[in-house]
């Protein structure tokens, strides 16, 4: 068989055509026998985008954490009490007070 560097032009150009004869045939055939691969081109169209909810995802979540929980072991976590905030007596409040006016009645005699 000749190199396609000893071919001249014309040959190249009636070998270019033959080529083209050969796959517009080919493609004639599959589609009267129905072959797979004229299929698989015809329907292989963008998948849709999947988006899960916010609902599904907590599911998703809390059923992972239970399995991971029995598996070490551990039981459920309560949730942890709320401490109960202290209350400041009048006489504090008055002590910081005063000495947050002392601060800042030094930094603005600073600035004069």
């Amino acid at each position: 068989m000749n190199s396609i560097t000893n071919l001249s032009a014309q040959q190249l150009r009636n070998a270019a055509a033959l080529k083209e004869k050969i796959q517009a045939l080919e493609k004639e055939l599959n589609q009267l026998l129905g072959s797979p691969a004229a299929k698989v081109a015809a329907t292989t169209a963008p998948k849709k985008k999947f988006t899960m909810s916010a609902a599904a995802r907590a599911k998703i979540s809390a059923a992972a954490k239970a399995r991971w929980a029995k598996v070490k072991g551990d039981k459920p976590a309560a949730p942890a009490p709320k401490a109960k905030r202290r209350k400041m007596s009048a006489a504090a409040r008055a002590k910081i007070s005063a000495a947050a006016k002392a601060r800042w009645a030094r930094v603005k005699a600073a600035q004069k």
